[in-house]
């Protein structure tokens, strides 16, 4: 009994061992978007997804899927393009930061609405009477107006000048 469970621990080491080995000698390739040196600042695109970009040639954006990444171009679907045609790439739904944008909208709209709520129904319950204090309707309306004034707030794109970069990384084990 003993040593098949020996056997079965060390089967199972060893299968854990080859997958974790295969995967981390796949390399991936990607597309960085830089602005800057921070981390925070840089967006990924990787072979797969979709990429909403204006290029040199057209002037208007354009979605395509990444095939594969080069060393000096971009392999899409339906075009080749390297990084330096690119004028700007949409990023409304890729940046980090748009989803933190979004929740403190969410957050601020919701916090001014429920406050009213509260005080409606407070003072219906207390008063028999519907009745909103000055403070409460004044703290609600800037919180409402917080969260109206976010709502254009995003990052919507990258434009390939100045200091911000496009580059292709390869990352291969060969």
């Amino acid at each position: 009994m003993l040593f098949f469970r020996t056997m079965k621990s060390l089967v199972l080491f060893f299968l854990i061992s080859a997958i974790s080995l295969s995967t981390f000698a796949q390399g991936t390739d990607f597309i960085i978007l830089k602005r800057g040196a921070k981390q925070k600042t840089q967006i990924r695109y990787y072979p797969g997804e979709t990429i909403t970009y204006k290029s040199t040639k057209i002037d208007y954006f354009v979605t395509d899927v990444i095939q594969s990444i080069d060393q000096n171009y971009i392999y899409l679907s339906e075009n080749i393009l390297s990084p330096e045609t690119i004028t700007e790439i949409d990023i409304r739904d890729k940046d980090r930061r748009n989803g933190t944008l979004r929740a403190m909208t969410v957050l601020t709209l919701s916090a001014g609405v429920i406050l009213l709520g509260a005080e409606s129904i407070n003072s219906i319950y207390q008063s028999h009477e519907f009745s909103i204090s000055s403070g409460v309707g004044l703290a609600s309306g800037i919180l409402i107006g917080t969260g109206l004034a976010m709502l254009p707030l995003r990052y919507k794109t990258f434009k390939n000048s100045g200091r911000n970069k496009i580059q292709l990384i390869q990352m291969r084990m060969d």
